[in-house]
């Protein structure tokens, strides 16, 4: 699991058909300071990240899949939580 922060949504007028219905967005790692590290991800999400708040993401490919309902599926990335930025 990373950290990241939101830096856009992902358009396509053709995806795979187990990603039909999930919202893709780019998801930049980021350290504890906030600094990128490493490249952008795309990662499905089924909780409704705004752009540029921060995210956990994970990479557990079996997991993502068996979210879509496809075992096939490319989807590797998935928003598991969005990081709660009380005051």
């Amino acid at each position: 699991m990373f950290l990241a922060r939101v830096e856009g949504n992902v358009v396509a007028t053709r995806k795979h058909r187990s990603m039909e219905g999930w919202r893709l967005l780019i998801c930049q790692p980021i350290n504890g300071a906030g600094q990128p590290e490493g490249s952008p991800q795309v990662a499905i999400d089924p909780h409704g990240a705004a752009l540029h708040q921060r995210v956990v993401i994970s990479s557990d490919g079996a997991a993502t899949r068996k979210a879509v309902g496809d075992e096939r599926s490319p989807a590797r990335w998935m928003v598991v939580g969005v990081v709660d930025e009380a005051a």
